[in-house]
């Protein structure tokens, strides 16, 4: 009898350590960090999208593009490359959400000040009223870091199908211009190789302080 309790004893032992390690196994596999999504525009918001790819579903990235930052630099997709990079569409005479928006920009710079992987890029939906002194005085203003951060003008056709064909950022104006945008808040992560990883509302400081840890993720992930 005292046999078979130090027997039942060592089992009981034996399977509560297996036991411990099957349950930390399990813990372990189900928190495993998720990847971010790459963004397609098949399940974006409809009215976010251009109508010419709504049906594509892979491979979609940012094209290629060469806008005029608020220094009268040319600011093509060379500038980011292998960068990761924050996009965002406003423009200098908004009253309403740009000034959130740009506040948040700007925490967001400061957060990646010294982080040589990450970079800003705000594209204006007013091309025509935002120049390139018109952008420099609102970068001034909102202390934006040139190295870090282009404020960028240029083609309004080439803006509008940046905005509609490759951020997914944008709605259509509907008054008669057949370039004509409303902005959303929407901020873009966008990774290394030009893929949308993430979209935030650029006025919930919520919502930063989340793109600021996908950023994060999204670094551990590119390395």
């Amino acid at each position: 009898m005292l046999s078979f309790f130090k027997d039942y004893k060592k089992f009981a032992i034996g399977f509560s350590i297996l036991s411990a390690i099957i349950v930390y196994i399990i813990y372990t596999v189900l928190n495993v960090e998720k990847p971010l999504p790459i963004y397609q525009p098949n399940n974006v918001e409809t009215s976010l999208v251009d109508s010419t790819i709504q049906h594509v579903k892979k491979y979609h990235k940012i094209a290629d593009f060469s806008l005029t930052n608020q220094n009268g630099k040319t600011i093509t997709q060379n500038d980011y490359k292998d960068k990761i990079y924050v996009a965002d569409f406003f423009f200098t005479t908004c009253q309403t959400i740009c000034p959130i928006m740009t506040d948040h920009m700007r925490d967001i710079q400061k957060e990646i000040l010294n982080d040589n992987d990450v970079m800003l890029l705000s594209h204006s939906v007013t091309p025509v009223i935002d120049s390139v002194a018109q952008l420099k005085k609102y970068a001034t203003k909102k202390g934006v870091n040139d190295s870090k951060w282009n404020l960028v003008t240029g083609d309004k056709k080439q803006i509008y199908e940046l905005a509609r064909k490759s951020y997914l950022a944008v709605k259509i104006d509907g008054n008669g211009d057949q370039f004509d945008m409303i902005h959303t808040e929407n901020f873009m992560l966008i990774d290394k190789k030009h893929q949308i990883r993430g979209f935030y509302d650029g006025t919930d400081p919520k919502a930063i302080s989340q793109l600021l840890e996908d950023i994060k993720k999204l670094k551990s992930m590119e390395k």
